[in-house]
């Protein structure tokens, strides 16, 4: 069983790396509203990153937010930087948990990934970077596991409702599973949405970089999993989804590839029948969708070279119509925002054998919340580290580098999701 308790030299149960970030600043109003939920009621965690200073305001921005002054002194700062190996380490000696929000995590991400791996804590992330999570899980899986660590990448809005929405629609399917598809839509106020720029940066260079992808999965020489039940057909680069009524696109995050890193392990290890998986997200009407086309034309023409990549740095705003931008959104837009994220299944019912014959049962489920980015994000990554904290046994047998669905599975985080704002329901 995992090691999760905290002693006189290990002596928070988490500490947030990145806490002054901008999705930072978000995970630690959300611990501080959780600490309840620690193990015996009593959360111990810290807050670390580069800057004392940084850390410190934004300690008293929570206090002031929450109403707990308490917080400008009674939780501990660590200075700490991905670029300085050794603060990383003594960081990770305090920590049973890291919780990583430095991105994009291809360019900071394993060195906090090594820190945690050599100095005994867990590590999680909020990374929708497949180049990342799966170079991390190529490089890291055996050692954590000699040790018995916990690596688990894509523990914020990418992955957690797409890979445990299939996890629960599994669960509450009454037969064999054997396909899902997933459909995101986004509602915003009156004020619209908008997303911070550190993760516009990390698409461009995922774009960028897709051939190191592909060159990483034919190192890793993994088997197809097999298909079982009809064949999950791929749908267009657009069309018009009757389950949403709006045109839709493929999600290009790391959806897809998280949730069949999820089956691959349940194949494996559980001996369970595979699920296949399509992603989705609507884009709304004709209007969004002309803008859409002459964002994406230059936006795949531009991140191809180095001028182009530096333009669409500089210009998040311009080049994605003001979706994207380097202030972020504000609270008042936050609050205004949620998600819905329908997922339709099909199987055979019990008793039918799912390797002969079409598919004769569907099931529909939705998992819905709040605002994505900033809201769910911590609400999924925190409520995912108290699991891990209050639940080790639940955990897989031995550690590894794991996705959420392959950690979380046999855990009640469904349950403690839905108890603060992210619901997963059958429809």
């Amino acid at each position: 069983m995992a090691r999760v308790e905290t002693s006189s030299s290990r002596p928070y149960h988490l500490v947030i790396f990145g806490a002054s970030g901008f999705t930072g600043q978000f995970v630690v109003e959300e611990v501080a509203r959780t600490v309840s939920e620690g193990p015996n009621g009593n959360l111990k965690w810290a807050v670390a990153g580069r800057s004392k200073q940084k850390l410190e305001t934004i300690l008293e921005q929570a206090a002031g937010v929450l109403g707990k002054p308490e917080l400008r002194t009674e939780v501990d700062i660590i200075v700490a930087d991905v670029g300085a190996p050794d603060t990383l380490a003594a960081m990770c000696k305090q920590a049973v948990i890291v919780l990583n929000c430095v991105g994009p995590y291809r360019f900071y991400g394993e060195p906090v990934v090594k820190a945690c791996v050599e100095n005994g804590a867990h590590h999680m992330d909020i990374c929708g970077e497949p180049q990342f999570l799966e170079g991390m899980d190529l490089k890291y899986s055996s050692e954590a596991a000699a040790k018995g660590l916990y690596i688990i990448g894509s523990c914020g809005f990418d992955s957690i409702p797409a890979d445990m929405g299939v996890i629960y629609t599994r669960d509450q399917f009454k037969g064999t599973l054997t396909a899902v598809e997933s459909f995101l839509t986004v509602g915003a106020g009156p004020e619209g949405a908008s997303i911070h720029d550190g993760t516009w940066q990390s698409a461009i260079y995922g774009f960028a970089d897709g051939h190191k992808l592909q060159s990483l999965r034919r190192k890793m020489n993994l088997k197809p999993l097999p298909t079982v039940g009809s064949k999950l057909k791929r749908r267009g680069n657009l069309f018009y989804s009757n389950e949403i009524q709006q045109y839709t696109v493929p999600f290009m995050g790391s959806d897809p590839s998280v949730v069949k890193r999820s089956q691959r392990f349940l194949v494996e290890d559980h001996q369970a029948t595979p699920v296949q998986y399509g992603a989705y997200a609507g884009i709304g009407g004709i209007g969004n969708i002309v803008k859409l086309m002459f964002a994406g034309m230059m936006f795949w023409f531009l991140v191809k070279f180095n001028f182009g990549r530096n333009l669409l740095m500089k210009n998040p705003e311009f080049f994605s119509f003001g979706l994207f931008t380097k202030a972020g959104p504000s609270r008042k837009q936050m609050e205004a925002s949620s998600f819905q994220f329908a997922l339709y299944g099909e199987g055979y019912t019990e008793g039918q054998d799912p390797t002969k014959g079409k598919p004769n049962s569907k099931i529909r489920t939705l998992v819905q919340g709040p605002e994505c980015g900033y809201v769910a994000t911590p609400i999924a990554m925190v409520q995912a580290a108290l699991t891990i904290l209050n639940e080790a046994k639940d955990l897989p047998k031995t550690g590894g580098v794991y996705t959420p669905g392959a950690a979380f599975a046999k855990t009640t985080l469904i349950d403690r999701l839905n108890k603060h704002g992210i619901q997963f329901s059958v429809i």
